[in-house]
């Protein structure tokens, strides 16, 4: 048994069992991939892969309990490296934080420079991404930490702690009508096209939920990615626009009216997350500080304050 034939039979398992992309992932032969996997089932006497001819279809049983040592070994191979490259150099090194847009445009800056001043010579990687490919990153060890409001919470392996909390908030143009309901209601909303995240973005399926209770079915005429763009649409007068209350900045965004929906949506926690299992540098430890003072080194070690019922501080 090598290190190369676990890498395989990891990789084959992301790879959906398509031995052509294990190859072109680990930069090897598509043959020296199933004799590796073919070596490593004689030597253990069980077949840990369910085949149709020459072709892999899934896991059997020991081959599923085999993938789960297989992660915490390659896991904690890594994890060597890292600790002494801790030891070896403690200011120096790479950082890669996978993060929402709305996160790296609105929460993270000031953490980011803070970090940048006192690490100078690590090398800050912000990588954007949805917030299941955000998950991912994390699991398969491309990401240090992540930051998202959805899905860190969906996997045992992935370690949440919560960042702030926000709530929807409503942005029309400076004169709209709804600037003069009050109360503002769904159904007052309802009434007009509706601009908002895609789903599986930023809270979506609350807003979704919430009009469903509510027995109303809005025109969604527009499903963005980040704040900006549905900024951008209310200002050309396609609709109204719903979403993060934090990515509104009065100043920078003058020809718009943010409305306080708090009354409307439920409130929503943004988290950041790390591997569980995971060695992290010590500046990794200082970003998170850096991001939210409660969340210390012994916190984080400690896996207190792990928060999977939506319940963080503002």
């Amino acid at each position: 048994m090598n290190f190369q034939q676990l890498r395989i039979i990891r990789e084959t398992v992301k790879c959906n069992f398509n031995l052509t992309e294990v190859a072109a992932a680990l930069y090897t032969s598509q043959s020296g991939v199933s004799k590796h996997i073919k070596d490593l089932e004689d030597e253990l006497g069980i077949e840990l892969f369910v085949r149709r001819g020459k072709r892999l279809l899934g896991l059997t049983e020991p081959g599923k309990d085999l993938t789960a040592i297989v992660d915490r070994m390659l896991l904690d191979a890594a994890n060597i490296k890292r600790l002494a490259q801790q030891f070896a150099n403690s200011q120096r090194g790479e950082l890669t934080v996978a993060t929402t847009h709305t996160q790296a445009r609105y929460a993270l800056p000031p953490a980011v420079a803070a970090f940048k001043k006192q690490f100078p010579e690590v090398r800050l990687v912000l990588h954007q991404g949805s917030p299941t490919e955000i998950a991912a990153m994390l699991l398969d060890g491309e990401a240090a930490i992540a930051i998202a409001t959805e899905s860190l919470i969906d996997s045992p392996d992935i370690l949440p702690f919560p960042y702030y909390s926000w709530h929807h908030a409503l942005v029309v143009p400076e004169d709209h009508p709804l600037t003069r309901a009050d109360p503002l209601t769904l159904e007052d909303i309802a009434k007009w096209p509706i601009i908002t995240y895609h789903e599986g973005f930023t809270g979506r399926s609350h807003i979704d939920e919430k009009f469903a209770a509510a027995g109303l079915s809005p025109d969604i005429v527009m499903a963005a990615l980040d704040a900006d763009v549905i900024k951008a649409y209310v200002e050309l007068g396609m609709g109204v626009g719903i979403m993060a209350s934090m990515a509104f900045i009065a100043e920078r965004d003058k020809p718009l009216r943010l409305l306080d929906c708090s009354h409307l949506f439920e409130k929503q926690t943004s988290r950041i997350a790390v591997r569980r299992g995971r060695y992290l540098r010590g500046y990794a430890y200082r970003f998170i500080e850096l991001c939210a003072p409660k969340l210390t080194e012994q916190v984080v070690r400690g896996g207190a304050a792990i928060d999977r019922d939506g319940e963080g501080d503002e």
